[in-house]
């Protein structure tokens, strides 16, 4: 084989490898298309009744749920009085870099959950990080070096939510910072740090921003603690706002399915409104609502025109996604109200507040297929599935499990 050849068996394998790496990277918030659908995973014909351990890592406490880029995994936790960000091998769990700081303890309802809520984002080589006492951090994905980082939220009174996970969207790091009282949402430069724009009004909720686009002009749908805000990705212009107060906190992110956006909080039901431009303006026009249903801290996740979700009371239910009509409701507690469902393909992967792992089968009735323990302890993150792994994070740990 002469020189040349070599040469183009070697970027062949680069881009093979390169496409089996991005195939089942899950690089921010509910994965690569901020949506919870897993595209890599198949369902065994038979399901074990427990999973493989490989490995699993002390990162702290957290409720941050862990990320997948390049063969390494990213998280964040607290260890002591410090909030910590570490990077480990995807396959061994071997520390890669960390990187840690003194950060004051959240109190009054979050003293409960002192480490991380948001969860990171990796995109262009740099990963981003918000801490839950305010700081956000830009670093380099493969060393751990801090490119840039952003204080002025840091140990505020009253102390920030800090469980938002920032975006990162055409070049720029989208974060609600802040406290109710103080700060807004800001768009910096992913390379530099630059601010590009902010935008205030209201102080952050618990839930994390979707992008959203509307004849050609591109949004990012923001949970706020009081409204359902789009704004203009170039500037930060606010295209529409919709009133959403209640006496429980905004946590589930909005749903954008096509041009509609859907929306719930505890007690509040399920609200799905299409978004309108209208000359140069746009209006939010209520499709349905769903009184009677709604969920506190899971995000649904649509599949072939259904809406599953974890309800309020800790149950699974299935509504139309055009409609809001009830298609099922299961009625087995699921450990709590914390709970996070994924489209897998064939099957609907959830991991419950009980830290067990159920499969059920998509479609107009509910019908369960696995219920798998993963976890000692109580798992409020996301877990990433990829192939036949599958990454948890309980209180303190991440845990890297296989289907056999």
């Amino acid at each position: 084989m002469n020189a040349k050849s070599k040469l183009l068996v070697s970027l062949l394998a680069a881009v093979i490898l390169s496409s089996a790496a991005l195939g089942g990277d899950w690089p921010q918030w509910r994965g690569p298309g901020r949506d919870d659908k897993v595209a890599d995973f198949k369902a065994p014909a038979a399901w074990p009744k427990e999973l493989t351990q490989k490995w699993k890592v002390t990162v702290g406490s957290g409720d941050s749920s862990p990320i997948l880029a390049a063969d390494k995994i990213f998280t964040a936790g607290r260890i002591n009085t410090d909030e910590v960000t570490l990077c480990l091998d995807a396959a061994t769990g071997k520390e890669i870099w960390r990187d840690t700081y003194a950060a004051p303890a959240p109190t009054g309802p979050d003293k409960n959950h002192p480490g991380p809520r948001g969860t990171p984002a990796v995109a262009d080589g740099k990963l981003v990080v918000l801490g839950a006492s305010g700081m956000l951090t830009c670093y380099d994905a493969a060393t751990g070096k801090i490119i840039w980082r952003k204080d002025e939220f840091f140990k505020l009174t009253p102390p920030v939510f800090g469980s938002m996970s920032p975006i990162v969207t055409e070049g720029m790091v989208v974060a609600h910072l802040g406290s109710p009282k103080s700060g807004g949402i800001f768009a910096y430069d992913l390379a530099t740090g630059e601010q590009k724009w902010k935008w205030s009004g209201e102080g952050p909720g618990y839930a994390s921003p979707s992008l959203l686009s509307v004849e050609g002009t591109k949004q990012i749908v923001v949970e706020t603690e009081k409204s359902i805000i789009g704004l203009a990705q170039a500037d930060g212009k606010l295209l529409w706002q919709i009133p959403f107060a209640g006496t429980t906190f905004n946590a589930p992110s909005p749903i954008v399915n096509g041009t509609s956006v859907i929306f719930t909080a505890q007690n509040r039901g399920i609200t799905a409104v299409k978004i309108e431009k209208q000359g140069d303006t746009f209006a939010p026009k209520q499709l349905w609502k769903n009184a009677t249903t709604a969920t506190q801290f899971n995000t649904p996740v649509i599949k072939d025109n259904l809406l599953y979700g974890l309800s309020d009371k800790g149950t699974f239910f299935c509504l139309k996604a055009d409609t809001g009509e009830s298609v099922w409701a299961d009625t087995t507690g699921r450990g709590g109200n914390f709970g996070v469902i994924l489209d897998a393909g064939s099957v609907m992967l959830a991991l419950c507040g009980n830290s067990s792992m159920v499969a059920f089968k998509p479609g107009e009735k509910f019908e369960q297929v696995a219920a798998i323990k993963v976890a000692a302890t109580p798992t409020y993150a996301h877990p990433i599935i990829t192939g036949n792994s599958v990454y948890v994070r309980d209180a303190d740990s991440v845990i890297l499990l296989t289907i056999e």
